[in-house]
């Protein structure tokens, strides 16, 4: 069997070894070369011009969309559906979010939804080498890029590391520009875990997404260079605007 002509496509583009091929599947490779004819931002015809230039029905055209929204192919705008751009590529590494997404010449941002002081649960403690029940700082904000909401963040931190969090950080800016210059600090280890998961449905109002498309879930541990721990995050990026890069070279 040879290889796809594009290097990153599937073996046979997803066609069975029996060679029937889904009728919504048909529709889909069709659309997809109609995206490319339209370009980034192109606006689709409605699903009922779709059914009849295909010569399917709805339901098939609406299926074959609903891949192309998770895969990231197409964005709804109102009520119309359009050519989505390339995919965020957040690396992992000890940068931050704002870093990764600055990389790539959109402008980063996020949304406060809530910043409150709880008593940490054993776990919790445990992670941030505190005391079950010391003060910890659980912040939770929307991700932007270019204004578009991307993901959701929520942070736990030692209150007594950072007494002043909720007077002196900006909510809206780098929490890691924060740590850096104004407390002398910066993530020097990170451990990140990554999984697949569906968002609740208060998290896909939050980041503006139906609670049917996946998402990416990180969670992370910094440290610092006295191996001190510094956050517990949890964060949710959109599985149709979001990929991870990691380079490994064996060399280190």
């Amino acid at each position: 069997m040879s290889e796809a002509a594009d290097p990153h496509a599937p073996i046979r583009a997803g066609i069975p070894e029996h060679g029937r091929v889904p009728k919504y599947f048909a529709v889909k490779a069709r659309l997809e070369v109609l995206l490319d004819e339209l370009g980034e931002g192109g606006l689709l015809p409605t699903e009922r011009e779709l059914a009849a230039r295909f010569e399917v029905a709805r339901e098939t055209v609406r299926q074959a969309l609903r891949e192309l929204l998770i895969q990231g192919r197409v964005r709804r705008r109102g009520r119309g559906t359009v050519v989505a751009g390339p995919k965020l590529e957040q690396p992992l590494s000890t940068a931050s979010y704002t870093e990764g997404v600055r990389r790539q010449g959109l402008t980063p941002g996020r949304n406060l939804i809530g910043l409150e002081r709880l008593d940490a649960d054993p776990v919790l403690a445990a992670e941030l080498r505190l005391a079950p029940g010391d003060p910890v700082w659980h912040m939770e904000r929307v991700l932007l890029a270019d204004e578009e909401r991307v993901g959701l963040e929520s942070t736990y931190l030692s209150v007594a590391r950072l007494p002043h969090l909720e007077r002196d950080f900006a909510p809206d800016t780098s929490f890691y520009a924060y740590l850096r210059d104004r407390i002398g600090v910066e993530p020097v280890s990170v451990d990140e875990r990554i999984e697949t998961v569906l968002a609740t449905p208060r998290e896909a109002l939050l980041i503006g997404t139906p609670p049917a498309l996946p998402m990416l879930l990180l969670h992370r541990s910094s440290r610092d260079a006295a191996g001190a721990p510094l956050e517990r995050v949890r964060s949710l990026y959109r599985g149709d605007r979001f990929s991870f890069t990691v380079h490994l070279d064996k060399r280190n």
